[in-house]
């Protein structure tokens, strides 16, 4: 296992494209209208890109076609202290091919808001990166907070 500075383990892309398929939820980091903006949306993984739904002429949609974003999922046990980040980089494109359309439109990728957003985003994986946290306890006689928590 490699641990970084920090003393994260830090995860190779099997493993970070594992944990990504596992949450719903991600957000985005994009410019929009040169300024930095980052957008929680609901995603799925699929062909080891993350594939977004949007509407037209939306502010996500003009800024994610044929952009460079970087994508960010996470899972944290606020009282274990254990959790994961996967951070994934690279070029978006609107899905436009019949078929691939087809197949998206048959994933687990509902609307949040409104139906009829039928326009979907792929970001493609060109860097993939992720940490995992595995937990802290005191060994200095003191019971750990994970420990007290549980008690009650």
């Amino acid at each position: 296992m490699e641990l970084d500075a920090n003393g994260l383990e830090v995860l190779d892309r099997g493993a970070c494209l594992r944990l990504l398929s596992t949450v719903p939820i991600g957000r985005i980091g994009l410019s929009a209208g040169a300024l930095p903006v980052v957008l929680p949306v609901n995603f799925v993984l699929w062909n080891e890109e993350v594939v977004v739904r949007t509407g037209s002429g939306g502010k996500l949609n003009a800024a994610l076609v044929n952009s460079v974003v970087a994508f960010e999922a996470d899972h944290y046990d606020g009282l274990s202290h254990t959790g994961w980040s996967v951070l994934l980089q690279g070029s978006s494109r609107e899905i436009t091919d019949p078929l691939e359309i087809e197949a998206v439109r048959r994933l687990p990728l509902r609307p949040w808001v409104e139906p009829g957003k039928d326009r979907f985003i792929s970001i493609a994986a060109d860097l993939v990166s992720g940490r995992r946290v595995r937990g802290w306890h005191r060994f200095d006689g003191h019971e750990s907070f994970v420990s007290l928590a549980r008690a009650h």
